[in-house]
């Protein structure tokens, strides 16, 4: 493989674990979607990252809307409030 292609494929695993959305990490690296997908199917190695580096892009996405929805009850945010109770308390 060469390695500009190598580069490529580094950058776009970095970049989902900030941005876990495959379209939008590819229009940042330059390259086209389907090249994406093409490269998973022929590379399992950087199949196995790309999951990986999505799984972790998408565990920071919770922990910020986590922290947002936190402060958005600190606000008394009453919509905030009751998802917060419906969801993590059982006696709601």
């Amino acid at each position: 493989m060469n390695n500009k292609r190598q580069k490529q494929k580094d950058a776009l695993c970095e970049q989902l674990k900030k941005t876990p959305i495959v379209q939008i990490t590819c229009e940042k690296i330059g390259i086209a979607r389907a090249t994406y997908y093409r490269w998973r199917k022929g590379d399992k190695i950087f199949a196995k990252d790309a999951d990986k580096a999505l799984s972790e892009g998408v565990c920071l996405m919770n922990d910020m809307a986590e922290s947002q929805l936190l402060s958005a009850i600190r606000s008394q945010n009453m919509t905030a409030i009751i998802f917060w109770l419906k969801h993590r308390h059982k006696s709601y």
